[in-house]
């Protein structure tokens, strides 16, 4: 598999479940109701969504590249039998 298909097949389910994850959180908060350090965050909405669906992307990107990373057959240049 090229390097490019690898990419398109961590990043495409990653953003589906990043797109579900962001409706299941705001459809129960409001973005106007977060804090950070006790204060209220200083966004906008959208800016909150915005942020938010790209560290859910991130987050989901990333266990899908591990699986990917896990998925890879061995490589040929190690022994199959260490001694």
């Amino acid at each position: 598999m090229t390097w490019s298909r690898q990419l398109i097949g961590v990043l495409w389910p990653a953003f589906l479940l990043a797109c579900a994850i962001e409706i299941l959180i705001f459809a129960m908060v409001d973005p106007s109701d977060l804090h950070w350090g006790g204060e209220a965050l200083r966004m906008s909405r959208q800016g909150v969504y915005t942020v938010a669906f790209f560290i859910f992307w991130a987050m989901a990107a990333a266990s899908s590249a591990f699986t990917a990373l896990l998925a890879m057959p061995p490589s040929r240049d190690l022994p199959e039998h260490p001694q």
